[in-house]
């Protein structure tokens, strides 16, 4: 993609991000929202714009999905686009979203939260740019009463600072990727909630993912064999029209002398079994294998 195509793309994206924003503080309840810009997704999927995006897409479910054909790849990307449209729509409404609104989602698997908490070493919450993992963050927020989420900047710095001021009135603290460990480190030892994307493309370890080799960061297990804080993965599942399911998973704890490549295969096999359950929900337009084909490993 040239540099003169991305940056009309961002642009791009910035006006139809502030026109959604518009209309859905002043106009749209929540179903409506993500209506409307699922609708624009569909007619911006066939089009040059995310040309690039959609054969990545594509190509990445025909290494996950080998057993699918070319119809069902191209029903599942366009599914995907989608989806990402409909939780953008979910994610602008939520300053109007009421605390109360969110913990009336449908939860499965609170047992393993109980148990996570009962070890006061704080939690490493993991999950992934899958299902709806905002509006996750202002439940996990209501449910253990604080949350910092380790974050990946926008490369629009207006799109950051309105992305930003849309999860603190969520009641959600962020900090950059690539933070001071000493900052992450002070929050599980206050025994808080940390929540982290372990999700895209690094070049720190190799680890399964769909049977593939793929990059994969190491923080979330260093964090968890140095702090003994359990890692517990939840997610936030998209089941209809401003419909949500809250999924906890058991906690992963190290064994004695379990390294933390160990430790993210085990969260790798988690998340990739929740992707393969929804799969129009994980961010497949992302490079996710892109370090593994550098090194050729693929």
């Amino acid at each position: 993609m040239s540099s003169r195509h991305s940056q009309f793309v961002t642009r791009l994206g910035s006006v139809v991000f502030s026109a959604a924003e518009w209309y859905v503080a002043r106009k749209a309840t929540a179903a409506e929202a993500e209506e409307s810009l699922g609708k624009i997704s569909r007619l911006i999927y066939p089009t040059i714009i995310v040309r690039k995006q959609r054969l990545r897409a594509l190509s990445n479910l025909a290494m996950a999905f080998p057993e699918w054909d070319n119809a069902r790849r191209r029903e599942v990307s366009a599914n995907v686009f989608r989806h990402f449209a409909q939780i953008t729509g979910d994610f602008l409404y939520s300053p109007r979203r009421t605390d109360e609104e969110v913990m009336g989602s449908e939860v499965v698997g609170e047992g393993f939260a109980r148990e996570a908490t009962a070890l006061d070493k704080g939690i490493i919450l993991v999950t992934g740019h899958f299902g709806n993992w905002e509006r996750l963050g202002q439940w996990v927020r209501c449910r253990f009463g604080n949350l910092t989420v380790v974050a990946r900047d926008a490369n629009d710095a207006d799109m950051q600072r309105r992305v930003a001021s849309i999860r603190e009135r969520a009641g959600v603290e962020a900090v950059s990727r690539g933070a001071n460990p000493r900052i992450l480190l002070r929050k599980l030892q206050n025994n808080e909630v940390l929540g982290i994307l372990p999700d895209q493309n690094s070049d720190e370890s190799f680890v399964p993912f769909f049977g593939k080799p793929c990059g994969t960061v190491l923080g979330p297990a260093k964090l968890h064999i140095r702090t003994g804080a359990p890692i517990l993965p939840v997610f936030c599942i998209r089941t209809g029209p401003a419909q949500y399911r809250i999924e906890i998973k058991s906690p992963i704890i190290s064994e004695p002398e379990e390294d933390a490549t160990s430790v993210m295969t085990r969260v790798n096999a988690v998340l990739e079994a929740a992707i393969r359950e929804h799969p129009e929900q994980w961010l497949w337009l992302h490079d996710r294998w892109k370090s593994a084909r550098r090194r050729g490993l693929l």
